[in-house]
């Protein structure tokens, strides 16, 4: 990614990176916050999941392959301009950090740049994630709640108004600006590392520097996603103080370890999803380099 690169080719990169990720992620992330907000079980009762693959192998036995793309068209919808605003918001953090066009970042500025990302998405992800994980959270042999992304918002709106649709805005920005930040640090840095001389960067080493930087992200985003997920999927009034209430209760009840339920998953899912995302973005930008250099 080069540091004279226009905003808007990033901007449109970014879109399309973005829903190469959902395509190639979303099965694990069903299977993630499936886990992540499973009741926890009595005494003398099993788990509703053992893990990764039992969640996965019920959710197919009980309603096909398509269970595990339950709530997919939210992000899919929503998808392309968040991650068309995260890859722009991270352009405009660099250039902040510039004091002429093609100056080299430090790894610090690189993460500050990101973490600026994070922000940008926010107003956009919060109410695309309540709505996915309420989707993702409804099993077959119940009654769905909800028929759809856009029934769950009519829904939420009904209940409790905007607020209601934006619940968890603070837990996403919580987990968005460090994860982010890592996530644009990582993948700039291991780009860097396998940049040959000549200048080309081979799709392997875009793949494993992308891949790498979906583990860096949720590494440091997944504590923030759990109590989100919690958050955002309670009925409404349960926790009145919000994500603080959400981790005493988890602290208490479940330990430290539980900020990490899901973990399999979501690391199973981080690295091809985002793989697929930054393959997609560098595709996108030499397209539209050939079609448009001027831009």
């Amino acid at each position: 990614m080069s540091d004279t690169v226009s905003p808007i080719k990033y901007f449109l990169s970014g879109g399309f990176g973005g829903v190469c990720t959902v395509i190639a992620g979303h099965p694990l992330d069903t299977i993630k916050v499936r886990l992540q907000t499973m009741p926890v079980p009595g005494p003398n009762e099993l788990p509703l999941y053992t893990g990764t693959w039992d969640c996965a192998k019920k959710t197919i036995t009980k309603e096909g392959i398509r269970g595990l793309y339950k709530g997919m068209g939210a992000p899919l919808s929503g998808v392309a301009p968040i991650f068309a605003i995260s890859f722009f918001g991270y352009s405009i953090g660099k250039k902040l950090q510039q004091s002429v066009s093609d100056e080299k970042l430090t790894p610090l500025q690189l993460f500050y740049a990101g973490a600026f990302s994070g922000i940008f998405t926010t107003i956009i992800m919060a109410p695309g994630e309540r709505i996915k994980c309420l989707l993702q959270i409804q099993h077959a042999d119940t009654k769905p709640k909800y028929s759809g992304p856009l029934d769950c918002a009519k829904q939420l709106y009904q209940e409790g108004g905007i607020r209601s649709i934006y619940k968890g805005t603070y837990a996403t920005l919580l987990r968005d600006i460090p994860a982010s930040g890592m996530y644009f640090l990582t993948y700039e840095y291991l780009k860097e590392q396998f940049t040959p001389e000549d200048g080309k960067l081979s799709l392997l080493a875009t793949i494993t520097a992308g891949g790498f930087a979906g583990i860096a992200n949720w590494l440091v985003g997944m504590p923030p996603d759990i109590l989100k997920s919690r958050l955002q999927t309670a009925p409404e009034g349960t926790y009145k103080q919000g994500i603080r209430e959400v981790f005493v209760k988890l602290m208490k009840n479940e330990g430290p370890m539980a900020l990490y339920k899901g973990v399999v998953p979501v690391m199973l899912r981080a690295f091809p999803a985002n793989a697929a995302c930054f393959m997609g973005f560098e595709i996108c930008m030499k397209f539209l380099n050939w079609i448009a250099p001027n831009l």
